[in-house]
């Protein structure tokens, strides 16, 4: 692996899209594939943002990591009862897809969370997260938890998904993300949106991804 000549080339080719769109995005470094190692060399090479995916592995990784100014996020699937052993070392959990599930974080967390709710755009019912007809119902049962904060929205194309397909489903995100913006709501701003990774980053940057996700990209 050549990992730093690899986030150099990631990171120019988002800096193009990033200006045609006159926005920036936060880059995110998934490292659920390689082992500590790694890891840390993506940290030296400019990528402070780290994802894991299983809560083990989440763990095992900050732990290892101490010694390095990381910003830690959670993208994976959460179980509830494993919420305690996990939720207060998290900066952000990407994938918030039940209404339990943010009470339980809100019983065990310390400060506040920021969260991306998982929207099910696509429908795929192998997917995880919310319909998007429910989200006006979601945000209201969770306003009153004051551990929780809906930074933003997240979602994930088909993994064979057409460059049509991929339009449609970054599109929607984007829209449903501003619609719940524009109701400035204290607990949910919902100024972010977490989309797009390896195979189709720079398409989601276009339709206004501010966090992308990738990880293979660094580690080919």
């Amino acid at each position: 692996m050549h990992i730093f000549e690899n986030v150099q080339e990631v990171l120019k080719k988002i800096a193009t899209v990033e200006e045609s769109c006159g926005r920036k995005t936060t880059v995110v470094g998934v490292t659920k594939s390689v082992d500590t190692k790694a890891a840390r060399e993506l940290v030296k090479s400019g990528i402070v943002n780290i994802a894991e995916n299983r809560t083990e592995l989440f763990l095992d990784k900050y732990n290892k990591m101490s010694n390095l100014d990381v910003t830690w996020h959670l993208i994976g699937t959460l179980q509830r009862r494993k919420v305690k052993e996990v939720i207060n070392l998290v900066d952000y959990f990407h994938a918030l897809d039940s209404v339990k599930l943010a009470q339980e974080i809100d019983k065990r967390a310390k400060h506040v969370i920021k969260c991306f709710l998982q929207v099910n755009v696509s429908g795929e019912a192998s997917k995880h997260g919310f319909s998007p007809n429910d989200l006006d119902q979601v945000l209201a049962e969770i306003a009153d938890l004051s551990h929780i904060q809906i930074v933003g929205l997240m979602t994930m194309a088909p993994i064979n998904a057409t460059d049509a397909e991929l339009d449609s489903i970054f599109a929607k995100a984007s829209a449903l993300q501003r619609q719940i913006a524009a109701q400035n709501l204290t607990h949910s701003p919902c100024t972010e949106l977490s989309m797009g990774m390896s195979r189709d980053y720079q398409r989601a940057i276009q339709h206004g991804a501010t966090f992308v996700r990738i990880g293979s990209e660094f580690f080919k």
